[in-house]
Order: C-alpha cells, then structure tokens, then sequence
C-alpha cells in the first residue's frame, strides 16, 4: 500500500527475548509476538478471555474453553449511521510500547480524542458519541506474517469467546499485494445487548513481510461502510519507526 512504511525494526536477539503481556481488560501487545499474546488484545470482545502473563497459557488451545450460554438477543441501537462522506482526516503521531518502543504515525478522522492505556502499547482514537473507535497497535516483534496473525486470533474468538455474546464471524481476506489480513466479525459486549461491528486488520510495513502493525475499526452495523473508510486510511498511512526503550 502506497504511503505505508517501517523505519528500524529492532529485532535482535535480546528484543526478542522479552515479550510484555497485557492483561484482558483494556489493553494488549501487538498479537503477533507470540501466541499467548493472542488473548491480550483490545480487538477481542473485552471480558472474554484471561489476563495473560508468565504463567498464562502459550497456544489458544491451552486455554479452558467459555462457557456455553444461550445466545444474547441483540436491541438494535438506532443512532444514526457514521457516514464515510462526513469524515475528514488528519495526521496523528503517538508511541507505542512493548518489546521497542514505536514511533507511529497514522491519520485518523479530525475530531475523535485519542487515549492510550498504561503501558502504552497501542492508542485508540474514540469518535464524538463513544459509539465507534480505531485502534492502532505497534511495539511489538515483527515475528509472524499477517494470514498467520489472523488465523490465531479467529482461533481465540472461536474457543474463548462466551456463547452468550453472539459472535459472528463476517469474513476473513488475505491480500498477498498489500500484505494485509482482515477479519470482520460482530459480536455482543459482556453487560449489554448492543451488536458490535468489527474489523481488524495485520499489516507488514518492510520487506520482512511480519505484522508491524494491527488496526481494528469498531463501531455499530449501520456503520461498516465509514469503518470499513476508517480502517482503509489507517493502514493506507501508518508509520512506524523504532528505537530502543
């Protein structure tokens, strides 16, 4: 994709010896430095798997299984829809923390408010109704390439996922010119009843042809064609440069 780059991926081996594991509530690493790293990030449905850590498990499958729910009844949310038209974009830098620290640049619609956890191992930026929102992950160990990323995380969502919260899976494309990987799925958050709408995209940035970044467009079904625009300008943009923490 014209206009995305990587500046210095600082992979020797003591970075990729420490791997920094976020916890399930509110934020995770890049989710491709390793498979344990899969549970952690914000893109799967918040509340659903285990806070990861030196004793958590290492591969999806090691991980007791959710718990089997009747499935929530969703209330549609009537707010009127986002609109791809309507939104115009602007540049934004932040740094992302995890293995390395990453300089990221990005554009994202003008007037969402930015937010980043503690550590700062992603950055989300919320529109004016808190109803839709674009994550953008970096600092993580440019390990696996973006099929693989994707094929993991449908593995979580598939086994760790509570039956109550509906999910469904949309659709999952590989383009081997742009070397991305998207998944779109829906599914309902834990304490509502309110369907979410959801894409997620792996980016490689160099010739490695590794995940560098992961960009998830979240918002309600009415929305998908201006998520589907929010997400296509982040990874159209993104940046990431490297430098040692």
């Amino acid at each position: 994709m014209a206009g995305r780059g990587i500046g210095r991926a600082l992979l020797g081996s003591g970075l990729l010896a420490v791997t920094v594991l976020g916890g399930a509530g509110g934020y995770g690493i890049g989710l491709v430095t390793s498979a344990a790293s899969e549970v952690a990030g914000r893109a799967v449905p918040l509340g659903s798997v285990p806070t990861t850590g030196p004793s958590s498990p290492t591969t999806p499958t090691d991980t007791p299984s959710a718990p089997v729910k009747p499935p929530k009844t969703p209330t549609p949310d009537k707010t009127e829809p986002l609109r791809a038209d309507d939104l115009s974009y602007q540049t934004r830098e932040f740094d992302a923390e995890s293995v390395v620290r990453s300089r990221v640049t990005v554009k994202v619609p003008r007037n969402w408010w930015m937010t980043q956890p503690d550590p700062k191992r992603e950055a989300r930026f919320t529109d004016p109704t808190a109803k839709r929102w674009v994550r953008i992950e970096a600092g993580f160990s440019l390990t696996r390439p973006p099929a693989a990323s994707m094929a993991a995380r449908i593995e979580v969502l598939k086994t760790q996922v509570p039956t109550d919260q509906a999910l469904t899976i949309l659709s999952q494309k590989i383009d081997a010119s742009a070397r991305t990987a998207t998944l779109t799925y829906t599914y309902i958050p834990a304490g509502t009843t309110t369907l979410r709408y959801v894409l997620v995209r792996w980016a490689a940035l160099d010739g490695s042809g590794n995940v560098a970044v992961e960009v998830s467009s979240t918002g309600l079904p009415q929305d998908k064609a201006a998520l589907l625009d929010v997400l296509d300008h982040a990874t159209d943009s993104v940046t990431r440069t490297d430098s040692p923490l």
